[in-house]
Protein backbone atom coordinates (compact mmCIF):
# COMPACT_ATOMS: atom_id res chain seq x y z
CA UNK A 1 0.00 0.00 0.00
CA UNK A 2 1.25 3.26 -0.96
CA UNK A 3 0.24 6.46 1.70
CA UNK A 4 1.27 9.67 0.66
CA UNK A 5 1.96 12.50 3.63
CA UNK A 6 0.88 15.86 3.40
CA UNK A 7 1.42 18.19 6.19
CA UNK A 8 1.08 22.40 5.99
CA UNK A 9 -1.05 22.90 2.79
CA UNK A 10 -1.70 26.46 4.03
CA UNK A 11 -4.20 26.61 1.13
CA UNK A 12 -2.36 24.85 -1.56
CA UNK A 13 -4.78 22.45 -2.65
CA UNK A 14 -3.08 22.56 -6.57
CA UNK A 15 -0.12 21.09 -4.93
CA UNK A 16 -1.50 18.32 -3.29
CA UNK A 17 -3.55 17.42 -6.30
CA UNK A 18 -0.57 17.11 -8.66
CA UNK A 19 1.27 14.67 -6.10
CA UNK A 20 -1.60 12.73 -6.13
CA UNK A 21 -1.99 12.33 -9.65
CA UNK A 22 1.88 11.90 -9.60
CA UNK A 23 1.91 9.36 -7.25
CA UNK A 24 -1.37 7.39 -6.99
CA UNK A 25 -1.44 6.51 -3.78
CA UNK A 26 -3.88 3.74 -1.74
CA UNK A 27 -4.32 6.67 0.79
CA UNK A 28 -3.28 9.84 1.80
CA UNK A 29 -2.35 11.64 5.42
CA UNK A 30 -2.94 15.02 6.14
CA UNK A 31 -0.96 16.45 8.84
CA UNK A 32 -3.38 19.47 9.41
CA UNK A 33 -2.90 23.17 8.86
CA UNK A 34 -5.42 23.34 7.20
CA UNK A 35 -8.06 20.91 7.51
CA UNK A 36 -10.51 22.55 4.62
CA UNK A 37 -7.39 21.40 1.85
CA UNK A 38 -7.45 17.96 3.32
CA UNK A 39 -11.58 17.88 2.77
CA UNK A 40 -11.19 19.59 -0.83
CA UNK A 41 -8.93 17.37 -1.82
CA UNK A 42 -10.95 14.16 -0.61
CA UNK A 43 -13.87 15.66 -2.25
CA UNK A 44 -11.58 15.82 -5.54
CA UNK A 45 -10.44 11.91 -5.28
CA UNK A 46 -13.39 10.43 -3.07
CA UNK A 47 -11.75 7.03 -4.47
CA UNK A 48 -8.68 7.42 -2.30
CA UNK A 49 -9.23 7.24 1.39
CA UNK A 50 -8.18 10.37 3.34
CA UNK A 51 -7.30 10.71 7.17
CA UNK A 52 -6.65 14.27 8.64
CA UNK A 53 -5.83 15.70 11.94
CA UNK A 54 -5.96 19.64 12.41
CA UNK A 55 -3.18 21.59 13.31
CA UNK A 56 -2.39 25.03 15.08
CA UNK A 57 -3.94 27.05 12.55
CA UNK A 58 -6.87 25.13 12.50
CA UNK A 59 -7.89 26.27 15.85
CA UNK A 60 -9.34 24.75 18.61
CA UNK A 61 -11.66 22.16 16.97
CA UNK A 62 -12.97 19.37 19.75
CA UNK A 63 -15.17 17.60 16.50
CA UNK A 64 -11.51 16.15 15.50
CA UNK A 65 -8.96 14.26 17.62
CA UNK A 66 -5.45 15.98 17.52
CA UNK A 67 -3.11 12.66 16.97
CA UNK A 68 -4.72 9.47 15.47
CA UNK A 69 -3.13 6.35 15.89
CA UNK A 70 -4.14 3.48 13.73
CA UNK A 71 -3.09 0.52 11.47
CA UNK A 72 -3.02 0.18 7.89
CA UNK A 73 -1.69 -2.93 5.94
CA UNK A 74 -0.45 -3.73 9.97
CA UNK A 75 1.31 -1.12 10.41
CA UNK A 76 0.60 1.21 13.03
CA UNK A 77 0.83 4.63 12.79
CA UNK A 78 0.65 7.49 14.37
CA UNK A 79 -0.20 11.09 13.17
CA UNK A 80 -0.14 14.28 14.48
CA UNK A 81 0.27 18.04 13.24
CA UNK A 82 3.00 18.19 15.82
CA UNK A 83 2.32 21.41 18.20
CA UNK A 84 0.85 19.87 20.97
CA UNK A 85 4.08 18.38 21.48
CA UNK A 86 6.45 21.32 20.81
CA UNK A 87 8.11 19.46 17.80
CA UNK A 88 9.88 22.96 16.88
CA UNK A 89 11.38 22.77 19.94
CA UNK A 90 12.74 19.12 18.81
CA UNK A 91 10.97 15.94 18.04
CA UNK A 92 11.48 13.97 21.80
CA UNK A 93 8.04 14.60 22.81
CA UNK A 94 6.44 13.11 19.83
CA UNK A 95 9.51 10.15 19.34
CA UNK A 96 8.28 9.46 23.31
CA UNK A 97 4.75 9.18 22.71
CA UNK A 98 5.03 7.19 19.52
CA UNK A 99 7.22 4.29 21.37
CA UNK A 100 5.03 4.58 24.17
CA UNK A 101 1.84 3.70 21.76
CA UNK A 102 4.07 1.28 19.94
CA UNK A 103 3.71 2.40 16.60
CA UNK A 104 5.97 1.61 13.33
CA UNK A 105 5.49 4.93 11.93
CA UNK A 106 5.27 8.59 13.02
CA UNK A 107 4.07 11.09 11.05
CA UNK A 108 4.13 14.95 11.87
CA UNK A 109 4.61 18.13 10.38
CA UNK A 110 4.56 22.12 11.75
CA UNK A 111 8.09 22.63 11.55
CA UNK A 112 7.73 23.12 7.70
CA UNK A 113 11.21 21.16 8.01
CA UNK A 114 11.08 17.72 6.18
CA UNK A 115 12.87 14.63 7.80
CA UNK A 116 12.58 10.81 7.63
CA UNK A 117 14.77 8.63 9.38
CA UNK A 118 14.68 5.21 10.39
CA UNK A 119 15.74 4.59 14.10
CA UNK A 120 15.70 1.34 16.51
CA UNK A 121 12.14 0.31 14.99
CA UNK A 122 10.43 3.71 14.55
CA UNK A 123 10.08 5.55 11.20
CA UNK A 124 9.87 9.28 11.64
CA UNK A 125 8.73 11.56 8.83
CA UNK A 126 8.17 15.16 9.42
CA UNK A 127 7.13 16.01 5.33
CA UNK A 128 7.89 19.45 5.46
CA UNK A 129 4.77 21.55 3.66
CA UNK A 130 2.81 21.20 0.76
CA UNK A 131 1.76 24.88 0.45
CA UNK A 132 4.75 26.55 1.91
CA UNK A 133 6.87 28.85 -0.75
CA UNK A 134 10.32 27.42 -1.57
CA UNK A 135 10.09 23.86 -1.75
CA UNK A 136 7.24 21.87 -1.51
CA UNK A 137 7.81 18.60 -0.27
CA UNK A 138 5.37 15.73 0.90
CA UNK A 139 6.24 11.99 2.34
CA UNK A 140 5.93 8.77 1.09
CA UNK A 141 5.04 5.59 2.85
CA UNK A 142 4.79 1.88 1.64
CA UNK A 143 3.05 -0.35 3.84
CA UNK A 144 3.37 -3.98 3.82
CA UNK A 145 3.42 -6.86 5.79
CA UNK A 146 3.29 -4.89 8.95
CA UNK A 147 6.37 -2.98 8.58
CA UNK A 148 7.06 0.35 6.55
CA UNK A 149 9.72 2.15 3.86
CA UNK A 150 9.44 5.74 3.81
CA UNK A 151 10.95 8.69 1.76
CA UNK A 152 10.81 12.53 1.03
CA UNK A 153 9.66 13.76 -2.34
CA UNK A 154 9.02 17.64 -3.20
CA UNK A 155 7.46 19.25 -6.63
Amino acid sequence: MKVVIFSDSHGNVANMEDVVRLESPDHILHLGDVVPDAQELSRKFPHIPLTYVPGNCDGRRPDLEEQRIFTLEGCKILMTHGHIYHVKLGMGGAIRAAREAGVHLLCFGHTHEDYCKYEQGLWVVNPGSIGSYGRHTYGVAVLEDGGAVCYLSQL
